[in-house]
């Protein structure tokens, strides 16, 4: 068990309601930090009700004045953050040539830009305290390509190579930076995305499904028990490292 304090982007839904809840669970103090508030009070309430300990907290990670201004609500709220979870992630699926720069901007914005903001924001803290677990998430698509998602696996990438990077020059200072990245996994966003594909939904889920050796999708709760290891006291010793929690997808 744990009270350290944790701030998870896009906290409310999908794989970061999976994060949130699964950090309550295990003690900590959570900052659901999501653009969608609403959603956010939801989670955080329910996380109350079920005896751990959150707050909702506003967060839009393309924009730097948000991002520092939810650092120090949290603080406020609950005091130095301790670990920080950058999950908040947005895609879309069609080729790369269908693509246009607008397109591309977006998706650097939040899914590589926006864990940049954040973790300029948080870790200066946690190299002052001398602790600190910084969680990337990336995805399989960084490491081995994704059909449809040219320019989000490219971000992805980008994270996987950041974090490494950013361990290396925070490896003396008592703060870990580790990135955990999920294959296929079942939530609302990834089945809008298959809806939008122009293709037919479940025949995309289960193409997705197939190419899997475990033949099933991820759920949220597959990809938080890895967050809450590299957020562990135990895990102190790990650093830089990439985890895939993809059912055998990749093997690398």
């Amino acid at each position: 068990m744990s009270n350290r304090i944790a701030l998870v982007t896009g906290g409310a839904q999908g794989i970061g309601e999976g994060i949130s809840r699964r950090l309550a669970a295990a003690g900590f103090r959570v900052a659901v930090a999501d653009l969608n508030l609403e959603a956010a009070q939801q989670t955080a309430k329910e996380i109350v009700a079920a005896g751990g300990e959150a707050v909702a907290v506003p967060i839009d990670v393309t924009d730097t004045a948000a991002v520092r201004t939810a650092v120090e609500r949290t603080t406020a709220e609950l005091g130095p953050i301790e670990v920080v979870v950058n999950n908040a992630g947005w895609d879309d699926f069609m080729t790369f040539l269908e693509t246009d720069e607008a397109f591309w901007d977006k998706i650097l914005d939040i899914n590589f830009k926006g864990a940049l903001r954040v973790n300029h924001a948080v870790v200066p803290g946690m190299i002052e305290r001398g602790f600190g677990r910084v969680i990337n998430i990336g995805s399989d698509a960084g490491r081995v390509g994704s059909s449809l998602e040219a320019v989000y696996s490219g971000a992805k990438g980008g994270i996987i190579a950041f974090t490494k990077t950013l361990a290396r020059e925070v490896a003396t200072k008592g703060v870990t930076v580790n990135t955990v990245c999920p294959g296929p996994t079942d939530t609302p966003a990834l089945r809008k995305f298959a809806n939008n594909s122009g293709q037919d939904a479940d025949k995309v889920l289960g193409g997705m499904t197939r190419a899997v050796p475990m033949k099933r999708l991820a759920s949220p709760a597959d990809v938080a028990a890895a967050v809450a290891f590299f957020a562990s006291d135990e895990a102190g010793y790990v650093t830089g490292q990439t985890l895939s929690v993809s059912g055998g997808l990749t093997m690398a």
